[in-house]
């Protein structure tokens, strides 16, 4: 008879959220073409993103985010969609991108030149300003110099997983069974966001995993199962160049809650040694509360022969990527270089993600000269990008004929509101710049989105280092990003 496979995945729901009004003309400019692109913007909408984008701008209430630490705003129950302003896609249709003229480089130069200036952002530091409607820079400095990116190295990660995986991919994780030997192999899949709490918030839950695993079990007579885990999906050390680090577990194809041990969903954490280990501890401890006996776990390898009992599944591939970005999740963006690799037919590594992100843009004929891609989080500070790559990335994002890259663009942080940008731009463009952050020592970066105040959609990104001040830093960005939504340069 053939087996019964249970799928268990939910979608995240957007939490009850407020009204927020941004003084500007940017805000308001292109609502009513947004509200035409958004219903045709991509092609998964089960999370309420779509709906997010043709209603008004909103945000969710919470405090705190910064990059790599901190509160980013998320709650036990894990992060959910970033809320869109619907002036951000204004661009993709086209049509409010031609009411005024795309900015001047000159005029930009004059607003943005003595910004960038600032002695706060170190000795070198380059930009990029495109306009996302046509794909033509408007401004440049040092836009083809690599420098070293951090967390906006997930940019490109994200981009390359949704064109090698497609937004609606989804990781499995499942229990099989060797019939023959009565051994329960536990087998990852991949997902970091496989979680463990008794509230699964719509990610995958081990603990369902577990129920319905017994179940299975005990429809076939079983009851005492020799226990192993298969996390063979990933090759090469789990141990980040960095090393050990509370921002980043190892990187393992079976782990629940990024490998936390003290109950956070977000930021910096002590983090076990062993994930897929405990993983499986975990889950021996499930089967018991079922009535099912197990071996202490071990390392192994399901066979082809092996019989699906029950399986999991996470959100979409377009879930997973606005969290990474959202939240700057360095552990979702080395499982995504990974499962890159896999699509990629490289090997599952950190140097094999790094070849399968680059083989990936390159087929999308994205400017890749300089650039260098170490791991999928921006922490290998050998990682190099260019303000150009970046800004092209963006672009690619909003191109009406890639609509799986569309969560690039919704996923980013929202100025003021989510995420890493939760705490910033509070006296500023709030709600309209869209940015992800990168912080290293010495390295403060930012790229994504702004709405000018001719209503045109801009893609933008700054990289700087041999910073000394971070907060300086990272204030003149903002500021720099500020003066963009502030411009009307047309």
């Amino acid at each position: 008879m053939k087996p019964q496979v249970t799928r268990l995945a939910r979608i995240p729901r957007p939490e009850a959220v407020r009204t927020w009004q941004y003084t500007a003309g940017a805000a308001t400019a292109g609502l009513a073409l947004a509200a035409t692109v958004a219903t045709a913007a991509g092609p998964w909408d089960s999370s309420g993103q779509r709906t997010a984008e043709r209603d008004r701008a909103v945000a969710l209430e919470r405090t705190g985010g910064t990059d790599h630490g901190g509160d980013s705003g998320t709650t036990a129950a894990g992060p959910r969609p970033a809320p869109s302003a619907p002036s951000v896609l204004t661009a993709l249709g086209g049509g409010a991108n031609t009411v005024k003229s795309a900015p001047t480089g000159q005029a930009l130069a004059t607003v943005l030149g003595p910004l960038l200036g600032n002695t706060a952002l170190g000795t070198r530091h380059t930009a990029a300003v495109v306009d996302v409607a046509t794909g033509k820079r408007l401004y440049g400095a040092g836009a083809g110099t690599a420098l070293t990116p951090a967390s906006t190295t997930k940019i490109a990660t994200a981009v390359a997983a949704l064109s090698a995986l497609g937004a609606d991919h989804r990781l499995v994780t499942r229990a099989a069974l060797e019939a023959d030997t009565k051994e329960l192999v536990l087998v990852g899949g991949g997902d970091p966001t496989l979680t463990a709490r008794a509230d699964a918030g719509g990610w995958a839950s081990l603990r369902e995993l577990a129920e319905e695993t017994a179940t299975a079990l005990k429809k076939r007579g079983i009851t005492t199962v020799t226990l192993s885990y298969d996390k063979t999906l990933y090759a090469g050390s789990e141990i980040h160049p960095i090393g050990v680090n509370d921002n980043l577990a190892p990187v393992s194809a079976l782990m629940v809650d990024e490998g936390r041990t003290d109950g956070t969903a977000s930021g910096p954490a002590p983090r076990t040694t062993d994930p897929a280990a405990d993983a499986t501890r975990t889950f021996a401890r499930f089967l018991s509360d079922h009535g099912i006996r197990t071996t202490s776990p071990g390392p192994s390898k399901a066979t082809g022969r092996a019989e699906n009992l029950a399986e999991v599944l996470s959100p979409p591939l377009s879930a997973l990527v606005e969290r990474m970005l959202t939240n700057s999740d360095n552990d979702i963006a080395e499982a995504l270089a990974r499962q890159t690799a896999v699509a990629d037919g490289q090997r599952a590594d950190f140097a094999g993600g790094g070849r399968a992100i680059r083989a990936q843009l390159k087929k999308l004929r994205l400017p890749l000269a300089g650039a260098e891609f170490h791991d999928g989080s921006g922490l290998d500070r050998a990682d190099r990008l260019t303000a150009g790559l970046l800004t092209s990335l963006l672009v690619k994002a909003g191109d009406p004929a890639h609509p799986d890259l569309r969560p690039v663009l919704t996923g980013l942080p929202v100025a003021g509101f989510t995420g890493t940008l939760t705490s910033r731009y509070t006296d500023g463009a709030a709600g309209v710049v869209r940015a992800k952050t990168g912080t290293l020592t010495g390295v403060n970066t930012l790229a994504g989105t702004v709405v000018d105040q001719d209503g045109r959609l801009l893609a933008f990104a700054f990289l700087t280092s041999d910073t000394t001040d971070p907060g300086a830093a990272q204030s003149a960005l903002d500021r720099t990003a500020s003066a963009l939504a502030a411009c009307g340069c047309g």
